[in-house]
């Protein structure tokens, strides 16, 4: 990094080629966004044949026999630790269990003098074994070593482990590379993730997948910091690539038409609105049908979303088909241009998206056909009062209010929605408008004239298609 960073100083537009194996997180995300120009190179030296890969709980048996068969078809191996600290207790094993073989320890402890004659006398086969840290991942070329024994994989990154499987199979004899976990068994998620990829990408020229794997396990970093991996907590993953691409495409259009704004309404019902995790409790699923569901925009496609959640997760639980019909308010609300729904037992609160209405006309209609049970408000909020006794009523007269005016601001007639079998679907009512007659009675001569609109709500507020 400092390296290139210091060529960049000596001129200004100098142009930097880099050659890697697995690119870190950040530099991957370059690539894929466009700011930087990419090729892959995904053909192997001649002759050259794929590491086996295995991944195994700690057995002494098991990692003797692997020992001894290199040993005996005249080859060399890496043993590889995590921490200086473990060298110790891996030297004793092999002691005790491979008395065998012959090996000598290197670590970044070492003065460079005594670093460079172990690695001289390893290259001229004057050992078996080398007992190594992570100090052997990169800058080695032996083609004699062919098999490779990671102590404490778990411990490893992605891109570290599969740096250090790239130490051996470096010449056409087959090659193995044994990642042992704790006898228990027991490691973290994510280190179970890694080792699961890794052992899944052992085919050669892989690297470049597995980077992409690792720059979703770990994130992309900051784009001008020095951070080179990480999550963007501040804004979430989804919105940063948006807004990176954005940027991308507008530098590089240079005053084309500006993109259309994307925006997402807000609409509070005062329902829990979710995926549970009882209902799908892994939590990348989760993640994934959210996305997918942001992207539904017709009723249709909704309706064939839930049919599938039902397919494959069961019935249903309240919380989520609350989430379904949320997103369909929140298309209704594009359409209309609303940009916030607050609602309550007594009504709703409409705000519209920069105080801007496109069919006013048609509003002016709306608003005479409730009477006084919906104000338009000097801030420009709508207020719509009804009485909904429960929250599954105030989101089904929610639902039905956000579509009426939608297709107010759309200058057409209420059209009914198709469900995924091309049936209709029946408009909901909007509720038990809230009428202003006095609390105390009064005379007949001067009770208030109740609208028509109140006994026969206008355009599809009373069950029609039923």
């Amino acid at each position: 990094m400092g390296h290139k960073e210091r060529l960049k100083q000596l001129r200004e537009d100098v142009h930097v080629l880099t050659l890697t194996a697995t690119p870190i997180p950040r530099t991957l995300q370059l690539a894929l966004t466009g700011v930087r120009e990419m090729s892959v190179i995904a053909t192997p030296p001649v002759d050259r044949l794929a590491v086996r890969t295995f991944i195994t709980p700690f057995d002494p048996v098991t990692l003797r026999e692997a020992l001894l068969r290199e040993r005996f078809r005249g080859g060399q191996s890496f043993y590889v630790v995590p921490r200086i600290a473990d060298l110790d207790e891996v030297a004793a094993f092999l002691r005790e269990q491979v008395p065998e073989v012959r090996f000598m320890q290197a670590h970044g402890q070492m003065s460079p003098t005594q670093l460079e004659d172990i690695m001289a006398a390893f290259y001229d086969k004057q050992f078996d074994v080398l007992l190594s840290t992570t100090i052997v991942e990169s800058g080695l070329d032996i083609p004699n070593a062919n098999t490779l024994i990671v102590h404490r994989a778990d411990m490893f990154g992605l891109a570290q482990l599969y740096q250090l499987r790239g130490r051996v199979g470096r010449s056409k004899t087959r090659a193995y590379a044994m990642f042992t976990i704790p006898p228990s068994g027991k490691i973290t998620q994510q280190a179970e993730k890694r080792l699961k990829v890794l052992h899944s990408l052992d085919s050669l020229g892989a690297g470049f997948t597995l980077a992409s794997h690792d720059l979703d396990l770990r994130g992309a970093g900051n784009l001008l910091g020095e951070e080179q991996s990480g999550h963007i907590k501040e804004v979430g993953y989804e919105l940063y690539q948006s807004m990176l691409e954005e940027a991308v495409r507008s530098l590089r259009e240079h005053g084309a038409e500006e993109q259309e704004e994307q925006w997402s309404p807000t609409i509070n019902v005062g329902l829990p609105v979710l995926l549970p995790e009882t209902y799908v409790p892994d939590l990348q699923v989760r993640l994934g049908l959210y996305r997918r569901l942001s992207g539904l925009h017709e009723s249709a496609d909704i309706e064939s979303f839930s049919g599938e959640l039902a397919d494959r997760f069961g019935p249903m639980p309240e919380e989520v088909k609350h989430l379904l019909t949320v997103v369909q308010i929140k298309n209704y609300c594009r359409r209309a241009g609303i940009s916030q729904v607050d609602t309550g037992p007594k009504g709703a609160v409409i705000s519209f998206r920069n105080k801007r209405f496109a069919n006013p006309q048609g509003l002016v209609k709306f608003m005479h056909g409730y009477g006084a049970a919906v104000k338009l408000q000097p801030d420009h909020k709508l207020v719509f009062r009804a009485e909904w006794d429960d929250g599954v009523e105030r989101l089904r007269g929610t639902r039905a209010l956000v579509r009426e005016l939608a297709d107010v601001a759309g200058h057409k007639e209420p059209a009914l929605p198709a469900t995924a079998s091309g049936e209709a679907m029946p408009r909901l009512n909007i509720g038990k408008v809230k009428s202003q007659a006095p609390a105390a009675p009064v005379k007949k001569a001067h009770a208030p004239v109740v609208p028509a609109a109140f006994k026969h709500p206008p355009r599809g507020f009373g069950k029609r298609g039923n």
